[in-house]
């Protein structure tokens, strides 16, 4: 994973830009449209980014202080007061917490961003993680926005230049075996990378410095972004190499968040 913070930040910024673009215009009758999720309108995806945002300034401030995170009995009051809101409030109040909590990240200090330090759901985070993992959460729902209206909406290139080289464990911690062993190679086109994925008792994507040959799939980075975290059926389809393998095959091994 990339260690530069400035570079998670940068691309968190552009998500944020392209979260912006694509919501802020939006009226009460979009706002309650599905989503890519099948059971939250964009409303409730933008009331859940914006709780999110909230909690992630609970976050920030524990690795600051050193105190710990926040624990599960302090987070329901805030899905409640997000839940509570009608859809342009939760749609405004999202776009402005958000904002809030990058202008947080741009105003902490370099003193004060390397001695972050903080425990959450069962990693070790220092600042450069926290903007990954905002990062990550914020990305995929901007894309479970826009897919809705735009069919060929794409994840942020800067935010699947970096993501790309996390899957390896986001595959380790989400995904699904099933009755069926396989190991392919994977690569992947913009940018360039090399992976096998083996499915047995677990799920393992490795990276790897060169090919696997044969290659049995080739896919733009961020398709594997949206096959990993559970978002590839074919909105918007991905052009594939000349070794295809059946992606259907996969999709079932990662069922998102």
């Amino acid at each position: 994973m990339e260690t530069d913070p400035q570079l998670w930040i940068s691309a968190l910024h552009d998500s944020q830009q392209q979260l912006l673009k694509t919501t802020e215009s939006l009226g009460g009758a979009e706002l309650h449209q599905q989503s890519y999720a099948t059971e939250w309108s964009i409303a409730d995806v933008l009331s859940h980014l914006g709780s999110q945002a909230q909690m992630f300034h609970l976050f920030l401030n524990a690795g600051l202080s050193g105190e710990p995170a926040p624990g599960r009995d302090d987070l329901p009051p805030i899905w409640e007061s997000w839940n509570s809101r009608a859809p342009e409030a939760q749609a405004a109040d999202s776009l402005r917490v958000n904002s809030e909590f990058l202008q947080r990240l741009d105003r902490t200090d370099t003193a004060d961003q390397r001695r972050f330090e903080l425990s959450l759901f069962g990693r070790n985070l220092d600042w450069a993680g926290l903007a990954q993992m905002r990062l990550s959460e914020q990305t995929i729902h901007t894309w479970d926005i826009g897919v809705a209206l735009d069919a060929q909406a794409r994840v942020g290139s800067s935010a699947v230049d970096l993501l790309v080289d996390t899957l390896p464990e986001l595959a380790a911690r989400t995904g699904k075996a099933g009755p069926e062993r396989l190991r392919i190679g994977l690569a992947t086109t913009d940018p360039e990378r090399h992976f096998s994925l083996a499915v047995g008792d677990n799920v393992v994507l490795q990276a790897r410095d060169r090919a696997i040959e044969p290659v049995d799939l080739t896919l733009p980075a961020e398709a594997l972004v949206r096959l990993v975290y559970g978002r590839l059926d074919g909105r918007p389809s991905p052009p594939m190499g000349p070794n295809s393998f059946d992606l259907n095959a996969l999709r079932g091994l990662f069922t998102g968040f």
